[in-house]
């Protein structure tokens, strides 16, 4: 329409004024005037800058206003359009260079798909040159509508061959191996930072990643517990090494999102992810130290906790990998309902860790051995247990908070806690 006409005339207006200082140079004149009529080092020169310049387009209307100018002849316009084209490919390459391979793969088959495009319309540039200048009126729309019909015709012609092309470019890059780097950040694509949300979203699938290391610790921990493992206690340690790397992985990478660009959902889901990283990461610090005071206070002393003891522990286990699990739900969905069962299993599970207290002091009058050998330990582990369900729980906090149910949870526990206690001293 006339709007979008106008904008364009605007555009290519500013991209005269803004090169005019360029080509009044003498030296540019000399180098442009040197270009040969060599359609392949034309197409090497306009990727390049087109690389440099890190746009395809503006080196494309540039060519066309230099055209316009007499500046470079129509044949070597075409070819540094063709260039610029094949270096907008190269530059999709260098973007995702550290990416995954699944990544990669996207950007490597257009670049296939752009290299084929160039080297088979440089033998009808001759019969392509002609037709614009038939149809089409000035330099500068010669030049911008072979831009426009270059990538039309890649589409129309390469559109059959993009599943032969998408299996070949798998097999040249396979996902990795499950192996020593499976741990490593998987989801944070740096491209994606471009679109905060789709960013958010990287990082909330890598703390779920993390998550799920977390959980593996918890369950071996029991084990280290049980059967006395110093192999598995070692494994568990070099885990938590795992979670922290991930944790500082997520941290920086959602530290480069921009948060002026964020609307308010998105700056509160930026917030959650945080916030569930550092929970994740601090149980992890706990589940390393709590396998560390049974290798030194229980396996290489040689005790044992009572049965009883050991039962109560083993409850406790269940309920943390419950609950656990649960949190990452509450995190992935922020189903309300779901965070409100959250704190109710936080104030259950301090109930127990007290009751559980209690039964140990028993177990003391009654002079049981195991009870009196580990005694320290198995309060500190019961307490240390609770801790690691706080953190468990407070994934809860910001999806009850965002949904004004918070309150209302906070008001309604306080009832409930003032009200068993009437019925007590009653």
């Amino acid at each position: 329409d006339v709007n979008a006409i106008a904008s364009e005339s605007s555009s290519l207006q500013l991209i005269v004024e803004a090169t005019r200082p360029l080509t009044a140079s003498p030296e540019i004149r000399a180098l442009l005037a040197a270009l040969p009529n060599e359609v392949m080092l034309d197409i090497v020169v306009g990727a390049v800058l087109t690389v440099l310049s890190y746009s395809s387009l503006a080196i494309v209307l540039l060519t066309a206003t230099l055209a316009t100018t007499g500046m470079l002849p129509i044949t070597v316009a075409l070819g540094l359009v063709l260039g610029a084209n094949l270096g907008s490919g190269v530059l999709a390459m260098i973007a995702t260079s550290r990416a995954s391979p699944q990544v990669r793969r996207l950007p490597l088959g257009n670049l296939i798909f752009k290299s084929l495009g160039a080297l088979l319309a440089i033998p009808f540039l001759p019969q392509l040159l002609a037709q614009l200048q038939h149809f089409v009126g000035t330099v500068q729309q010669q030049v911008v509508t072979f831009h426009l019909a270059f990538n039309m015709c890649l589409a129309l012609v390469f559109v059959g061959f993009t599943g032969v092309l998408g299996r070949r470019v798998e097999r040249w890059l396979p996902e990795p191996a499950h192996g020593a780097d499976s741990l490593k950040p998987r989801h944070l694509d740096p491209v994606a930072l471009a679109t905060p949300s789709l960013a958010i979203s990287c990082a909330a699938r890598e703390g779920l990643r993390q998550a799920d290391v977390v959980e593996t610790m918890l369950r071996g921990m029991l084990s280290v517990i049980r059967n006395n493992d110093l192999e598995l206690a070692e494994k568990i340690r070099a885990m938590d090494d795992t979670v922290d790397e991930l944790y500082t992985a997520i941290k920086l990478y959602l530290t480069q999102i921009s948060r002026e660009a964020l609307s308010v959902r998105e700056s509160r889901r930026w917030s959650d992810v945080v916030s569930f990283t550092i929970n994740m990461e601090q149980i992890g610090d706990i589940i390393e130290r709590v396998v560390q005071d049974v290798e030194d206070k229980k396996v290489r002393k040689n005790r044992s906790f009572s049965d009883a003891g050991m039962g109560e522990i083993c409850h406790l286990h269940e309920l943390l990998l419950t609950n656990l699990r649960l949190g990452m739900s509450v995190f992935l969905e922020g189903n309300v309902r779901d965070a409100k069962k959250l704190l109710e299993e936080k104030a259950r599970f301090r109930d127990l860790e007290h009751e559980y207290a209690a039964n140990h002091i028993g177990r003391l009058r009654d002079n049981t051995a195991q009870s009196i050998e580990t005694s320290s330990l198995h309060l500190d582990l019961i307490s240390d247990l609770k801790r690691i369900n706080s953190h468990i729980c407070s994934i809860a906090y910001p999806i009850l908070e965002s949904a004004g149910a918070l309150r209302e949870n906070r008001i309604r526990h306080s009832r409930l806690t003032t009200q068993q206690h009437d019925e007590t001293v009653t």
